[in-house]
């Protein structure tokens, strides 16, 4: 990936932004400078394609983890604790929009760090690994 600018500024967000703060970044310097809005400037094209290619990069978790780790915004400690309540936010998983309790301390790879979660569901009780971008704090 070749870095040539700084995707958190062509945002105007900060590296630690959340989820929803880069949503509504793109979302409103995608209405500003949509090329149907500025048909006659040239240089709004250009700005709303590094729009895209910065909002393009940091929405997909691992791909803004690849992005963060050279530029030292990935942080090296873990987010959550054990018993930290937390929401599963993986759309791939039966137990998406579930909450559940860290079980045991996280553990990592060289990529990311990975939770057990301790889920429960009337009598019954589950545990199952995930990785921490699929994983948000219960508000």
């Amino acid at each position: 990936m070749q870095m040539t600018q700084d995707y958190y500024k062509v945002l105007g967000i900060a590296p630690n932004a959340t989820v929803n703060e880069l949503k509504n970044a793109y979302r409103r310097l995608a209405f500003q400078y949509h090329p149907d809005r500025n048909q006659s400037d040239t240089t709004a094209n250009r700005k709303m394609e590094d729009i895209n290619e910065a909002y393009a990069t940091l929405s997909d978790p691992v791909k803004r983890r690849k992005y963060d780790t050279p530029l030292g915004y990935r942080t090296t400690s873990p987010k959550f604790n054990t018993g930290a309540k937390v929401k599963i936010i993986s759309r791939s998983s039966p137990y998406n929009d579930h909450i559940g309790v860290v079980d045991k301390p996280p553990f990592n790879d060289s990529f990311r760090f990975w939770y057990m979660v301790k889920l429960e569901s009337g009598d019954l009780a589950a545990i199952n690994q995930f990785a921490e971008e699929e994983l948000s704090e219960v508000e």
